[in-house]
């Protein structure tokens, strides 16, 4: 029996490629207005997201300094000038990226459906102060009977231990959960190593890697958050039931 899920938050719940997209080109025409490279902005502040939040992750740097290598790198291919304050500059970019906060238009129906039969919670890599901040924004945090990190677990997705330890706070096995997620590795594969059941979301029609079609774990994908339900229902079918009842 399922009987609580995890939610990844970015690009899971929360709409971080739009408002990253709409950040950078906001925040890029405030400092350099008409440059050429507009256009690649928001591609290339993704592109730089990956490439350094790892350093955070592995403990090589804090999460302020990543952020400001991030926005010297930015600068630099973009042949803007370096920032001689890289934490007032990055505040800036901050400004334009909360005001682009949302939810995916499936979440509050899909939450709402599956009214308070489970224990609902997120497991993000995010700091926690702006992960909370970001669910308090969509209207989401009373919905969530948790919100953990790394500050709190001790360890980042995909270690075995991130996801055990998220079931022991839950007083769960890790077979009562399931995890959601847009990242195949980190939100499907590497929970279901452990014994949860994993649930990769891939809102953008990716093609399946061999991570999933040759994982040993069993791993459902889905393109809405709407076809959790259906998930739901192969694993919990008087619970699914109930969820469509009410």
């Amino acid at each position: 029996m399922i009987r609580a899920i995890l939610f990844d938050l970015d690009e899971t719940l929360f709409d971080h490629r739009r408002a990253v997209a709409l950040a950078a080109t906001r925040w890029m025409e405030t400092v350099c207005p008409g440059h050429e490279l507009l256009p690649e902005a928001p591609a290339l502040w993704l592109d730089l997201e990956n490439k350094h939040l790892p350093a955070w992750h592995a403990g090589e740097c804090s999460f302020a300094e990543q952020r400001r290598r991030r926005l010297r790198e930015f600068c630099d291919r973009l042949g803007m000038p370096a920032p001689t304050d890289p934490d007032t500059a990055f505040a800036g970019f901050l400004t334009h990226y909360e005001d682009a906060w949302a939810a995916f238009p499936d979440v509050a129906a899909t939450l709402g459906a599956l009214g308070d039969e489970l224990t609902l919670g997120v497991l993000s890599n995010g700091d926690p102060v702006q992960q909370e901040a970001k669910l308090r924004r969509l209207g989401l945090m009373d919905r969530m009977e948790v919100v953990l990190t790394p500050d709190t677990l001790g360890a980042f997705k995909p270690a075995p231990e991130c996801y055990l330890r998220a079931a022991a706070k839950l007083g769960l096995r890790p077979e009562e959960v399931l995890m959601v997620g847009d990242n195949l590795l980190l939100d499907a594969v590497a929970p279901a190593r452990v014994g949860m059941h994993g649930v990769w979301l891939d809102r953008y029609r990716a093609e399946p890697s061999p991570a999933f079609t040759s994982s040993a774990e069993p791993v459902a994908r889905i393109t809405t958050l709407r076809d959790l339900i259906g998930v739901l229902d192969g694993l919990n079918p008087r619970l699914a039931e109930s969820v469509r009842a009410a």
